[in-house]
Parts: structure tokens; sequence; C-alpha cells
């Protein structure tokens, strides 16, 4: 028999233990050891059974043991000191509120911003809020965690879905079942934000045919951030509205973009509520997690249109100042894409946002560069055209990221794309196992093992090489001894779920071995991450795995999208393989992959397996994991890895296609470039990663796979930080960001010469905008006739002499324009067969008088020959602005007229 309505029963605490509703209801517990030990002590048979989640906990705790622990003095004492601790970590300052600037010479002094509003779709905070589904989530859940330890003061905002992702199970034939289960907000650590009636705060969004689509907020406090969730499932929307949250990536095209409507819109009216009902700062920065919340550009427009009283272009100005875009996909394939006229309907007739024209809205998302479909809506072209600064999330993702994205910006190397990157992080605290810390806290000191984990600083994690072989030796044993208990619990919970007795489940309890090298592997599984790589050759694995001094064991775990069922058939082969009972005590699937399995994997693996097709993975985050507990790397050469592989922390498989091309997995190419690439995998594992494993001393311990260990302790452990990577953004793009949004939001006088009645320039709030918007526009028009009409340099002789210079002369047409509007430069630099200049080096030169009769202004420099061999020189115009990012912000470019009298700018 059903229940026609279901609502949770909260347990009345004793005024005692009042605190542990605060401690419940901050998610720093989810990193706090401290705050953990204290709620597994309350009863740890029911914390257990509750999956480690504090508010359930409470919840089903029984109220004799309650009591009991009202008068016990011990835990009294010990709840107290972590209710003050945590009020000291939520006031005292931290590295934000230190005197630090931004690197960037124009920002030197200037204040920091006051808030940042941070979006996404997704957050992995904690098991107990199932509100993600893979890196994206957790990357944002490590941000936000991050940004809290530095005091930087972040707002999360993102979509609270009532199933959240699925949960997975597997058939008896090995094929992934989805489940959701439903999610009880009063079961989670989340309050509803309400107004001073105490009604619930409500935001609204027009819908065509005069429909509203309403959502309450939700917030979770994650240590010093807010996280702001909306949440559509109420009384006040209709069936179809309410399911717009229902679950995470579901749904066809029109739910995704209400989805993202909702995040985007939805959620700057979300953190405008906020700030009115708490008195927190407005943002001055806003930081978009991928393409997914672009539409929180077009909200901000439309209040400034309403409430500044500005124009569109002005308006647009004004928000890219202070927009930062993250992209996370390398590949166009990854980008959410709407019809067109879908996008239109929703932002056309009376679902319009006041003021700003529908056509301006499709402008931002079309695919406008060649090859692109005039019929889609493009989301990440819209977070670009919004944002004036951008980013990859690695170094080779950010070289990616400006070829993909080139066609924004024609008549520019892919090199000069605005897009930089700041490689992604991992909040140590959440992934480093207590045993690590502890390890290094005996060598260190406690105080600086947590500096060190918190802020990246690499002189803190100096001392940890002087850890001892014996303790690292036992340590990983340790470990590796936590993850066998762990898979064979789960193994045995699985195939119950698959149908089996437990007779027949003896054979569970012998599976894996904690003295055998352990190889992990755990992510999604789409195509392009390759699962069943290792697979392609079966004996071979089959002889790794049974090896009879040097055996290898392989736990691996991964999702498939419900609606991929080419990943599904990729676990399904897994799983089969992994179910033979010749080596199923070697290889295990383990089904459900959360953060709290997370949490045994990563430290329990010996070496983490990376095996994506390059240059497809944009970081790669599972590898720091695992690092920051000794875990070595066993990786392509992509993401992050392909930076900070250095040959002793860890292994490169060898690609074989060392273009980074994107093959037809279905092609005689790809399958040949797989069959290579397993190949080697295979002889690495073999003769290398083993063979060091297994490599003991007299002392029984393999020293050399020790010292890798130490190796990549005290070297990856600090750049994989997401403490180091928060405070590059703070430093390189919120600041920056700040500082520009500022200058342009100032009150100042108007362009022109608009006078007020007592003769004095009117001044209004936003003429920076006004003023960009104004010169942007003079610029565009009058780009057309700007020229390079004539380049010539003294060259008597072909050959040139290293240290020798050129003396140039450009002769240039503007138009309209004046010189202050432009640069010219010289980009010189190795020339190739073609006559393509690479590493170039870029040369301002100065304009010399005024126009001549023609209208056309000369440009001279002297250009020095600094490098030997093959070199090359062209000349440029370059629209020029105090206020730009960057000089190829706008697109436009003028290269030299092609005639015959042309100095053709080539030295050999």
């Amino acid at each position: 028999m059903k229940a026609i309505r279901r609502f949770t029963v909260r347990t009345v605490l004793p005024e005692q233990l009042q605190p542990l509703h605060e401690l419940a209801l901050n998610l720093r517990w989810s990193w706090h050891p401290e705050t953990r030990d204290l709620f597994r002590s309350v009863d740890p048979e029911v914390w257990a059974a509750t999956g480690e989640d504090p508010v359930r906990l409470l919840g089903e705790v029984p109220a004799a043991r309650l009591a009991a622990l009202a008068t016990d003095r011990r835990f009294l004492r010990r709840l107290g000191d972590l209710a003050d601790d945590l009020r000291e970590y939520l006031a005292g300052p931290r590295w934000y509120q230190a005197d630090r600037h931004s690197p960037d010479q124009d920002a030197v002094g200037a204040p920091q911003p006051a808030a940042i509003a941070y979006f996404s779709p997704e957050y992995g905070i904690a098991a107990a809020l199932p509100q993600y589904s893979g890196g994206l989530g957790i990357l944002a859940g490590d941000h936000l965690k991050a940004a809290s330890d530095l005091g930087v003061p972040v707002i999360g905002v993102g979509l609270f879905y009532r199933h959240g992702y699925f949960r997975q199970s597997l058939n008896r034939d090995g094929w992934q079942q989805e489940r959701y289960p439903l999610l009880d907000p009063d079961e989670l650590a989340v309050t509803l934000l309400r107004e001073a009636d105490s009604t619930p705060t409500r935001v609204d969004l027009p819908l065509p045919g005069g429909r509203t689509l309403a959502a309450h907020i939700w917030k979770a406090q994650v240590g010093r951030v807010p996280l702001l969730l909306l949440d559509s499932d109420i009384e006040a929307n209709s069936p179809a509205e309410r399911d717009v949250t229902d679950r995470l990536y579901g749904g066809g095209s029109e739910h995704r973009l209400l989805q993202e409507m909702l995040l985007g819109i939805g959620g700057v009216r979300a953190v405008r509520a906020y700030g009115r009902l708490t008195g927190h700062p407005a943002p001055e920065v806003f930081h978009t997690n991928e393409g997914h919340a672009g539409f929180l550009g077009v909200e901000r427009i439309r209040e400034l249109i309403a409430d500044a009283g500005l124009d569109f272009a002005a308006a647009l100005e004004a928000v890219r100042a202070g927009t930062l875009f993250t992209t996370h996909t390398p590949v166009p394939a990854g980008i959410d894409r709407f019809d067109r006229e879908l996008v239109a309907r929703h932002f056309g007739g009376d679902a319009a946002l006041p003021g700003v024209p529908v056509e301006q809205v499709l402008a931002l998302g079309a695919e406008t560069w060649r090859g692109g479909d005039p019929k889609l809506f493009n989301m990440a072209a819209m977070g670009l055209r919004l944002a004036q600064r951008a980013n990859g999330v690695s170094t080779l993702h950010g070289e990616v990221s400006r070829s993909m994205f080139n066609g924004l910006w024609p008549g520019f190397d892919a090199s000069e794309v605005p897009i930089t990157s700041v490689t992604n992080g991992v909040h140590a605290a959440t992934w480093i196992d207590p045993a690590v810390v502890r390890l290094g806290a005996a060598e260190i000191g406690a105080d600086r093992a947590e500096d060190a984990m918190t802020t990246g600083d690499a002189k803190r994690w100096t001392g940890l090489e002087r850890i001892g072989n014996t303790e690292i030796w036992d340590l990983r044993r340790n470990l590796r001894a936590q993850l066998v208990d762990e898979a064979r619990r789960r193994l045995r919970a699985s195939w119950h779920q698959r149908g089996a007795g437990e007779a027949e489940l003896g054979w569970v309890s012998s599976v894996l071995d904690p003295d055998v090298l352990t190889i992990g592997f755990a992510r999604r599984v789409p195509s392009y991450k390759r699962l069943t790589l290792m697979l392609r050759d079966q004996d071979r694995l089959r002889t790794l795995l049974l090896h009879p001094t040097r055996p290898v064991q392989i736990v691996v775990a991964g999702k498939a999208h419900p609606a991929d069922d080419g990943g599904k058939r990729l676990i399904q082969q897994l799983v089969a393989f992994a179910d033979d009972p010749a080596v199923r005590h070697r290889i295990v699937f383990l089904p459900d992959y959360d953060m709290a399995m997370a949490r045994h994997l990563y430290p329990g693996c010996d070496v983490w397996l990376n095996n994506p097709l390059r240059p497809l993975e944009a970081c790669g985050t599972s590898g720091m994991k695992a690092a920051l507990n000794g875990c070595l790397n066993l990786s392509v050469l992509d993401g992050w890895w392909d930076e900070w592989y250095d040959g002793q922390n860890g292994w490169a498989i060898p690609t074989a296609d060392e273009t980074g091309g994107v093959l037809d997995p279905e092609s005689s190419e790809a399958e040949r470039r797989d069959d290579l690439e397993s190949a080697a995998l295979y002889d690495l594992i073999e003769h290398q990663v083993a063979a060091r494993f297994y490599d003991r001393g007299e002392d029984g311990l393999p020293h050399r796979w020790i010292a890798m260990v130490r190796h990549t302790l005290v070297t990856l452990g600090p750049k994989v930080l997401a403490g180091r990577m928060v405070r590059e953004y703070v430093d390189r793009l919120y600041t920056p960001a700040a500082v520009a949004q500022r200058e342009l939001a100032a009150v100042g006088p108007l362009a022109g010469e608009e006078r007020g009645e007592a003769g004095g320039r009117v001044t209004v709030p936003y003429a920076g905008a006004r003023e960009l918007a104004g010169w942007k526009a003079r610029v565009r028009e009058a780009w057309p006739a700007v020229r390079v009409e004539h380049v010539e340099a003294d060259c008597p002789d072909e050959a040139q002499e290293l240290g020798s210079a050129l003396a140039l002369r450009v002769q240039v047409a503007l138009g309209a324009l004046e010189p202050g509007d432009v640069e010219v430069q010289v980009v010189s630099g190795r020339v190739d067969e073609s006559d393509g200049i690479s590493d170039a080096c870029l040369l301002a030169l100065k304009p010399v008088g005024g126009p001549d009769l023609d209208g056309r202004t000369r440009y001279e420099g002297s250009l020095e020959l600094c490098r030997t061999g093959p070199f090359g020189y062209t000349v440029r115009v370059l629209p020029a602005h105090p206020r730009l990012a960057s000089p190829t912000e706008l697109g436009l470019v003028a290269l030299p007229v092609e005639s015959a009298g042309m100095d053709a700018g080539l030295l050999r």
C-alpha cells in the first residue's frame, strides 16, 4: 500500500545537543574529519546505515541515545569545541582577506571583487547531496570548497534535482539498470530561502503562451559559501513545469532549454533575492562553468536596460566586462545546441525579456563561422560572446579550445584566440585519505599540513621527502587492504541485485588481494574514454592478471548516460570479462560509482589508468585525486597529465595518432590506433609497472617504486590542488574582471558634447560601458575602409645577419578612424615552407605625422632580427582601446593589400 503523501518527522534534539544541527547543516562536515568522527560517535551503526549523512543520522538515532549523549560530558566538550571551530572557520580572516592583489600590472592595488557568483548545472559536494553526474559537478563542488577554505566570497548557483542523477545497478547479463530515487529536501542539508514573513522566496520566468515557470530556492551551506539551488517542483507550477528540475541531464531538447533558462535567468534572480534578504554583497563577477548557464548574461543585460537606462549594446559591454566563461568540452559534439526556432519562441512574443529583442538573443548564439549551422543556437558561442574572459581547464585543453572556437575570431591564428587556461585542481581535504594526512602531519606538523592542502603553496610541502620507505609502504598496503574490503562488500551487494543467492557467492571473499599490484579505472563511460581498451587482447590481459610472480588486479567503475546504449554495451563487455571464474578474483566492476566509492578507490589503488582518445580529455581530475594519495598515474598524455608528467611520477601511454586528430571510431584507422595503444599499455604494465612494483630489496621493499610515490606526493601535491586553481582564478581572472566591471560601471560624463542646463557635462552611471559600446559601433562601421596599402623595408641583401635591424615604413588607410583607434603591428617569426609564421613576436609601429593627401597615415619602426634560419614578417592593423581585454576581442584585422610592388617580407 502506497502513502498518498510523504514528509519527514525531525528529531527534537535536547538543548545541550542543538549545536549538532548547526554542524549537520553546514556541509563542511563532508571534508572535516573531526566533525565526521563526532557524528560517527553518536551512533556508529546508524551512521553507517544512513550512508554517513548527519542529517539522516539525527533523524533516525534513537531518543534514548540522544538523552544519554546530552549528559555525556566528554561528548559535549567535543561538540562545543567543534561548534566553536566551525564558527571561527566561518568568521575568521583567511587567504583572500590578506592584502593580496592581481599580478596583472594594470590591476596592482585594485581591491578584489566583493563577491563572485559561480553558476554550474551540477555540484558534487558530498554523496549525501546527490546533485552531480561526473567530473563537471565534482570540479564545481571542489571549487566551492576551496573558495570556502581560502575565504573567497563565492556564491554558488545551480538547480535542485528531485531525482538527482540515477543510481546504477546491473542485471544478470551485465546490462546497466537505472533507478531514480526521490530526494526529500527535508532529509538533506538544505534550507528553504524565505521572505521576512516566512513565505518561501520565489523566482518567476515567463514562458510562451502566457505560462510561468516558478521556482523556490534551497540553500546549502558549503563552509563559508552559500549554494543556491532552484527547485521547480512546487504547487504554483503545472505538471510540465514542475518536472523541469526532475532529473540531471534528463528530458528532451525543450526540457533542457528550460533547465538552462532557469539556471541562468532564474539563477541571477535568486542571487538578487539572496542579497536582498541577507545583505550579502552583490557579485561583481559572474563565472559560468560551461555553457549551460549562459542565459545569465541575457538576464543581466535586461537588468541594466531596466535599472540603468542602458541600450542593449552598452549593457552588453557592462555584462561582458564582469563575466568569465569556462569551457570543459574538447569537441563540438559536447556543446548544447538548440533549434533556433525553439529559442526564438522562448525569448520572443509574450515570453520576451523586457528590453531585450529576440533578434539580439539569437545573434548571441548564432553559428556564424564557416561550417556552422544557421538553424542552431550554440550555448558555448553565447557564453564566449557574453564573456570578456574565457578559459579551458588544462594547458592542452586551452590549445584545443582556441582551435575549436577559432571561427568566432576570423582572420586570427588559433594561438591568438582569447581563451586562456587554468588547469583544474581537486579539493585535498575531500580526497586525501586521513591516513595520508596523518603521515604527512607527523613529518611537517598538523598546522602546516592543513595549510599545504588549503593553499597549494609548494613551499608548505617541503619536508615530505623525508618520510621513510617503511612508513610509505605500510601506508600503501593498509590503503590497498581497505579497498579490497570495500570492493568485496560492494561486489557481494551487486551480485545480490543481479539475482545471485548467498550460497553462490562464497568466491567473493577471495576477490582481490591486498598484496597485489592494484590498478584503478573509474569515470563516466562515453566512447572516447575507452573503458574497454584493456580488453583489446583478452588473452594478453589474462596473462597479466594471472602472472605467477607479478600478478595485476584491476578495479573498474563507471556509469553510462541512460540514453547511451553504446556506453552500456562497453560496460556489459567489461562485466562479461570480469564474470569469468578464471579471472574474477583479479578484475571487478563495481556499479553505482559515486563520491562515497571514490573515497576508497583513489587511496587504495597503486596505479590510476586513464586511456582516452587524445586530446579529448579536457583535464581528467580523477588522476589528480589518486596522485594526492600516493597513487601513480598510467595515462595517455592528455589533459593535466600532458603538462605535469615528468617521467618519475608515473608512465605515459604512447599514442598512435600524434596529430591529435579525432578518427571515426568505426574506421580501420581507429581500429589500428586502438590495437597499437592497447599493445603499448600491456607492454608498460608488464615490463615497467609490474616489474618495478615487484622489484624488492633485501628488506622486502620496492625502493624504486616508493621513490616514485614520494616524488609524486612532493611534486604533484601542490600542483593538483583546487586551492592553487582558485587562487589562479582570483589573481588572473576574477580580479581583472572586477576591475574592468567597475571601470565600465563608474559614473562619468556622456561621450560627445552634451551639456547640462548649467553648461556642465552630463554625468551618468555606466559611462564607460556607453563609451565603449559607441566606440565599437564606430570601429565596426569604419573597418571596411581600413587597409595596409604599402610596406617597405631597408633590406639591401636577401640574407641578413643576426642582430641587425630592418627599418620598416608602412602606409595605412584608416578611413574615418583616428590613429588612436588602432594599433599597427609587425608580426615576425620563423616561417615554414608555405611562409606561415610560427613562434611569432609582435612589434607596435608608431604613427609619423598626420595623414597625407590621400588620407594615409605613415607608421615606422625598427625590427630586430633576433633569430637565425628562415625568418619572415607581415604587418596588420588591429582595433585598439584601453578597455579591451584582448586586441583580438572584436575579431577585426586588416592585412596588407596584395600588390606587385610590395615587399614580400620574407628573409632567409
